[in-house]
């Protein structure tokens, strides 16, 4: 069990803590992370805003990612981006740059955001109606697989740089999204890397994953991707006008 948040598989537990000590303190605190995210997804709900939570190890280009989705949509729908990182306001300082509101939310030790903390941003953010919310989450494929923020979906991205067999050694993540986004395709060329035998691997963990090759410095794939956005946030529209009535 991770000794910072207390997730982490049953069987597991942390130095000087008894195994069954440890799992009432993991599933404590993972049922007030889901009464908090049942929260977060009513407001989002109320307000017709779709989130989606973006989950990866660091260096996957999540943040790149982001960037070139802001430019590309250009306000339409209007993005808002949560981000969170251990330390540094670097992230949300590049995706103010393209125009778009983030607040960053710095996680100290901690190895993932939890429902408060994006719950606590989004009353600071205050979206408008109708909008998307990006949850860039900290650089872990382990421990935010385990904690519901609230989201409409989660989104694996995986760079092309990581290795074939990454959702075989990190399955829960996997098992978790909706989406698995290959990322930086551009360097297909230049590596050792087999994409389909990527995916096969995705879809034997989760035979619902979509999967999207996409490269943000060449473009490719990013089309798909921003259809993907724009069909979520005009899904998550009705339930905005229900709200309404």
């Amino acid at each position: 069990m991770c000794t910072t948040c207390g997730c982490g598989p049953e069987h597991s537990h942390a130095h000087g803590v008894e195994a069954d000590r440890a799992v009432a303190i993991e599933r404590d605190i993972l049922g007030r992370n889901d009464a908090e995210a049942e929260r977060n997804r009513r407001q989002f709900a109320a307000r017709g805003v779709f989130a989606v939570n973006l989950v990866s190890s660091p260096g996957s280009g999540k943040t790149t990612l982001l960037v070139e989705t802001n430019r590309r949509l250009c306000g339409r729908p209007t993005v808002g981006v949560i981000e969170g990182d251990q330390q540094t306001s670097n992230d949300a300082d590049r995706i103010r740059a393209t125009g778009a509101a983030a607040i960053q939310i710095n996680t100290g030790k901690g190895c993932h955001l939890d429902a408060h903390m994006v719950g606590h941003a989004f009353d600071h953010l205050d979206p408008p109606a109708g909008s998307v919310l990006m949850i860039e989450n900290v650089g872990n494929l382990v421990c935010p697989a385990a904690f519901d923020l609230g989201e409409a979906h989660k989104v694996v991205v995986l760079s092309v740089t990581e290795g074939e067999d990454k959702p075989l050694k990190y399955p829960d993540m996997f098992a978790a999204a909706d989406l698995m986004v290959l990322n930086k395709c551009d360097l297909l060329p230049h590596l050792d890397f087999d994409a389909g035998l990527c995916e096969a691997n995705a879809r034997r963990v989760n035979p619902h994953i979509q999967v999207l090759r996409v490269s943000a410095r060449s473009g490719e794939g990013m089309d798909a991707w921003l259809q993907w956005v724009r069909e979520g946030a005009a899904a998550t529209r009705p339930a905005l006008a229900r709200a309404a009535e």
